[in-house]
């Protein structure tokens, strides 16, 4: 952990909705005039897609499963050393994956290369000064053998609907935005099942704060459900590691609906979300800031 230097990760399995806390985040550092150096967690994949889709046939070969979620497919240790460096220096490096053909035309312009979506832009050093790191991705909290991640991570904040729920969404997304069908998003849950658990799940036990997201409506089955279940059809359930660390009876007064079901948790409507994350979080990084002028 770094006073000096501090890093920021929103951590959460594919389709669970950290994009809606990195919105939180950036209304909170533009409001507070930070300046982040913002990290994917998609640039840290071993394989581009064309490999991947090569390497799950092999690993299949040899009777092994290889998912996004595991360490085969992962550079764990490079997540780890960039948290490290930063928290050191306020410098490391950083890529880009190419989600997209819009993606790849912006970096082709600014690098002058010829990418193509899936594929990923080399690694560039990072030189600029900035605030504070700030990371998105499926392992922001991720523990394998001697490489942790989590022990240089300022502060670590988890983003985790019910399993149910994260399949619908998956689900919904993978078909209607990659055109996969519902067979093979299927085959793709369970492949990956294996390192969900042991790579995915053990990181909500390490965060400072945990949004999860449930909903009030029917999910026993999500590979039938035609829709995902709308935010007014939701409570978002907040778990804070430690006692002190929020204004319970603040909140309670601000976010209208919102209960306590235990004495470090806090309940709010769906629709509340993004408020209730700003809420929470921008005294948090106010903290950062402050401790990193004093350093």
């Amino acid at each position: 952990m770094s006073a000096k230097h501090p890093v920021i990760a929103v951590t959460g399995s594919s389709g669970a909705g950290t994009t809606t806390v990195k919105n939180a985040f950036e209304h909170i550092f533009r409001r507070e005039n930070i300046n982040p150096l913002v990290i994917e967690g998609d640039s840290y994949h071993r394989y581009d897609r064309a490999a991947m889709k090569k390497a799950i046939e092999e690993f299949a070969k040899e009777g092994k499963q290889l998912s996004h979620f595991g360490p085969e497919s992962n550079y764990f240790d490079l997540i780890a050393d960039t948290f490290k460096s930063y928290g050191e220096t306020g410098k490391c490096r950083r890529r880009y994956y190419l989600h997209s053909e819009e993606e790849a035309a912006e970096h082709n312009a600014r690098l002058g290369t010829n990418l193509k979506p899936g594929e990923f832009t080399p690694w560039e050093e990072i030189e600029e000064e900035t605030d504070v790191l700030f990371y998105e991705g499926l392992h922001g909290g991720v523990v394998d053998g001697d490489v942790d991640v989590s022990k240089y991570v300022d502060l670590l904040v988890g983003v985790v609907p019910i399993v149910n729920l994260e399949w619908i969404q998956k689900i919904h997304r993978d078909n209607a935005q990659r055109g996969y069908s519902a067979e093979a998003i299927v085959d793709t849950i369970l492949r990956r099942m294996d390192d969900y658990v042991h790579y995915i799940t053990p990181q909500f036990s390490r965060t400072d704060i945990n949004f999860q997201r449930v909903p009030t409506v029917d999910t026993s089955n999500p590979f039938i459900a035609r829709d995902i279940p709308t935010p007014d059809e939701s409570f978002i359930v907040i778990r804070f590691r430690d006692y002190d660390g929020a204004d319970f009876p603040y909140l309670l007064s601000m976010i209208d609906g919102s209960f306590m079901s235990r004495p470090n948790t806090i309940v709010v409507p769906g629709g509340k979300m993004g408020f209730a994350m700003e809420l929470i979080l921008a005294p948090r990084i106010h903290q950062l800031i402050e401790a990193k002028k004093k350093a």
